[in-house]
C-alpha cells in the first residue's frame, strides 16, 4: 500500500476562503503532499458543472483540458494564491493529481497553489 497524503493536513474554516489545507507538520520543497484519485467527467459535463457547486472545485483534465475532474482527498480543497507553496502535477494516465510542495511550509500554515495552468491558459483571469 503506497501513502497517499503527508502526515498532518488538516482543514480549517475561514470566513472568507471557505475550506483551507492546512498542515501541522513541516513541508520541504520537493515533498509531496497528496496524491489524489480523480474522478473525470466529459466536456459536455463540464459545460453542466458550472450550474452547480463543484464549479469552483473542479480542474480541466484532458490532453486539451476539454474535460473535467473532481480531486478526492483534499485534492479540490486547495486554495489558490499568486504566490503559492505548493504545486500541482495532472497525471492523465493514472487519472491522479499529484500536490508537490515548491516553497517551505511551516507547521499550521496553509497550502496553496496557483489555478492557472500555464501550459494551456497563462493569460487567464480567474473569476475572484
Amino acid at each position: 500500500m503506497r501513502a497517499t497524503q503527508m502526515p498532518g493536513l488538516f482543514i480549517v474554516t475561514d470566513p472568507i476562503k471557505g475550506r483551507c489545507v492546512h498542515t501541522g507538520e513541516e513541508i520541504n520543497v520537493g515533498d509531496l503532499i497528496e496524491v489524489c484519485p480523480v474522478i473525470v467527467f466529459s466536456e459536455d459535463d463540464l459545460k453542466s458543472i458550472h450550474n452547480t457547486h463543484l464549479h469552483d472545485y473542479y480542474f480541466l483534465w484532458g490532453a486539451e483540458r476539454k474535460e473535467g475532474a473532481i480531486a478526492l482527498g483534499f485534492g479540490s480543497l486547495y486554495n489558490h494564491s499568486d504566490d503559492p507553496n505548493a504545486s500541482f502535477e495532472i497525471d492523465l494516465e493514472s487519472d491522479e493529481i499529484r500536490f508537490v510542495c515548491i516553497q517551505k511550509i511551516v507547521p499550521g500554515s496553509e497550502v496553496s497553489i496557483s489555478y492557472v495552468d500555464s501550459q494551456f491558459r497563462e493569460d487567464v483571469k480567474l473569476w475572484f
